[in-house]
């Protein structure tokens, strides 16, 4: 039976891979952090310097690029979508990943929709569709961000800083369906409320 000891090693070795499968830099950066703090401890206790001071030089690399990820200042943009071609090979990439979070029955190549891609640091990085409905509401049938930027900066930047974007065409409200759980959970992070519109259950949020 492996001493109590060796138990911190699989733990550390565990968390280590874990951070590897992380989409997030962050996630992994601060995943990554833990598990070599772990194996670093776990190294002092076999007696094992180098394997101490490797996972401690690991440790020292995350920390400063944790530093430069939060001080980086991310340059934004709402760039309209005037035609298909590159929104179909979005929508080709991304498809799977978007149905864990919302419903993608409706036609999104429709005229009359309000289409974005919001663009981060000269990524597309988040995309933007909605359907103007009665009483100067929108509803959003596509809030959309890739797997890399999934820190809240993209919703920040489209529902706080673009405000005056929407404002300036007339609406005053977003209506959003729930969607799965996971997006929900996004709507009410970001300040959308539960709300009923036709008889259906929605989150609202004031622009």
């Amino acid at each position: 039976m492996p001493a109590w000891y060796e138990w911190i090693g699989y733990i550390a070795s565990l968390i280590v891979l874990i951070s590897l499968v992380m989409s997030s830099l962050k996630k992994l950066r601060w995943i990554n952090m833990v598990g070599s703090i772990i194996f670093a401890i776990y190294g002092l206790l076999i007696g094992s310097y180098p394997v101490a001071i490797m996972n401690l030089g690991i440790v020292i690399v995350n920390i400063y690029y944790l530093i430069q990820m939060y001080g980086q200042k991310d340059l934004f943009k709402l760039i309209p979508i005037l035609d298909n071609t590159y929104l179909t090979h979005f929508m080709e990439v991304y498809k799977k990943d978007m149905s864990h979070f919302i419903d993608l029955g409706y036609d999104i190549t429709k005229t009359g929709l309000i289409k974005y891609y919001v663009i981060r640091n000269t990524v597309p990085a988040g995309l933007f569709i909605g359907k103007p409905v009665e009483d100067n509401m929108i509803e959003i049938l596509v809030d959309y961000t890739t797997p890399a930027y999934r820190d809240f900066k993209t919703a920040d930047f489209l529902f706080e800083d673009q405000r005056e974007v929407f404002l300036k065409k007339g609406y005053k409200v977003f209506l959003s369906k729930p969607g799965h759980e996971k997006h929900q959970a996004y709507l009410e992070k970001i300040g959308f409320k539960p709300a009923t519109y036709l008889n259906e259950a929605y989150y609202k949020k004031e622009i």
